[in-house]
């Protein structure tokens, strides 16, 4: 499970929301600096899927450099973590510091679409990622490994991943495999799911541009 941003850590939050005047301009940066990690991050959801990213863990670079192309969110991620233990630490900082950083882009959520699903396939694998930027965070994942690593990363972590990423953005977020039997294979088709979703759900909607979309008037509980 994702650990709580407070005891031991701090999250910077460099610069607020820009879009106050121009709700295009839709960015976030974070850095959180642990004694197990140190991760900086900045996102702009309305980039072209640029990605400068540098965690010292070459699957996750790539999952992450995926993310950024699929999805057309600009992602600057630099981390340096306790790597000489595991990859645990370093993959769920991210996945945190990450989360923080859409969440702070997205700011008040007015005009947003919202909800969006996708199926993903990666040549045998198949995936369906749902995602509803609710404000209340959420994981369903299902997805089943065939082996521990991928090269010299443990598969366990791509859950961990996601539930640092759902927890912290605020987003409700359902991924399951429908099959699969290459890990590799999985995994990507786990990451472009969310990036397709992501892609849809941050999206403005034209006809309700000035509208938080809930009927309550706000996001968030």
């Amino acid at each position: 499970m994702a650990r709580e941003s407070g005891e031991g850590s701090r999250a910077l939050i460099k610069g607020a929301r820009l879009n106050a005047k121009d709700p295009f301009m839709r960015k976030g940066s974070v850095r959180r600096s642990t004694k197990e990690t140190d991760v900086e991050v900045a996102v702009d959801l309305d980039g072209t899927g640029v990605a400068s990213i540098s965690t010292g863990i070459g699957f996750l670079d790539h999952m992450l450099e995926l993310l950024a192309r699929h999805s057309r969110i600009d992602l600057t991620i630099k981390a340096k973590g306790d790597l000489h233990i595991d990859h645990h630490h370093t993959t769920e900082d991210v996945g945190i510091a990450l989360g923080q950083a859409v969440k702070q882009a997205l700011g008040d959520m007015k005009g947003i679409t919202r909800y969006a699903d996708v199926h993903v396939p990666m040549d045998e694998a198949l995936t369906r990622v749902a995602l509803d930027i609710s404000g209340r965070p959420f994981l369903v994942f299902k997805a089943e490994f065939v082996r521990d690593k991928v090269g010299s990363f443990d598969t366990e972590l791509v859950q961990e991943w996601f539930q640092a990423f759902a927890t912290n953005s605020g987003v409700t977020l359902h991924v399951t495999t429908l099959y699969g039997t290459n890990d590799h294979h999985i995994a990507e088709s786990c990451f472009k799911g969310l990036a397709r979703a992501l892609r849809a759900a941050v999206a403005i909607d034209s006809r309700a541009a000035n509208e938080v979309p809930s009927t309550k008037g706000s996001l968030g509980g």
